[in-house]
Formats: C-alpha cells, sequence, structure tokens
C-alpha cells in the first residue's frame, strides 16, 4: 500500500518490457495500468548513468540496458526502485522500494 503523498510511476523501457511479455487477451488491462500511472521521460544524464551500470556490472552481474536504463531512471528522480528482482539491480547508488513493517 502506498502512503499518502506516493506515486506510481514508469518508464518506456518498463512499458517495452511489459508489453514484450503481454499474451492474448492482456492488451486492454495492461493498457489500463499504464494510463493510470506517470510517466518519467528517459534523458541524456539517464543515458549516461545507465551506460555507466552496464559498463560498470554488465561482465560481472550481467547487468543489461534495459535494467541499467530503470535503474538510472530511479536514480535521477531520487525514487526508489519496485522490482521483483533485486539480483538485476547490484548498483550501490540505488534504494529499493519495500513495504512498511
Amino acid at each position: 500500500m502506498l502512503s499518502e503523498g506516493q506515486i506510481l510511476v514508469w518508464t518506456p523501457v518498463s512499458v517495452a518490457e511489459i508489453y514484450a511479455g503481454v499474451r492474448k487477451g492482456e492488451e486492454q488491462d495492461t493498457e489500463s495500468l499504464f494510463l493510470a500511472l506517470e510517466v518519467l521521460p528517459l534523458t541524456a544524464e539517464i543515458g549516461m548513468i545507465a551506460g555507466r551500470y552496464v559498463n560498470r556490472y554488465g561482465k560481472s552481474h550481467g547487468v543489461e540496458v534495459m535494467d541499467a536504463l530503470i535503474a538510472a531512471t530511479a536514480k535521477v528522480n531520487r525514487l526508489p526502485l519496485w522490482t521483483l528482482n533485486k539480483k538485476h539491480y547490484p548498483m550501490r547508488d540505488i534504494r529499493f522500494f519495500s513495504l512498511p513493517s
């Protein structure tokens, strides 16, 4: 559950990853989800940080451009990253969303 004042956002990269896995019949629900969320644009700064992430963590941790762009977007916008797969994000300068205890 989100606290008051918190919002859910997405990046074009997140949309691409989700639409890549959409099954027949899920298109309408998927579209509705994204209409309810705010989009964060990709910028040159995000691209530079993402490139550094791939350079630093690509070989050692298998970080790919898509995940690096998502992590860099969270970092630049000072937002926690929501993910079910933290191993894709070994960067020490990002923080993860966690539910309050």
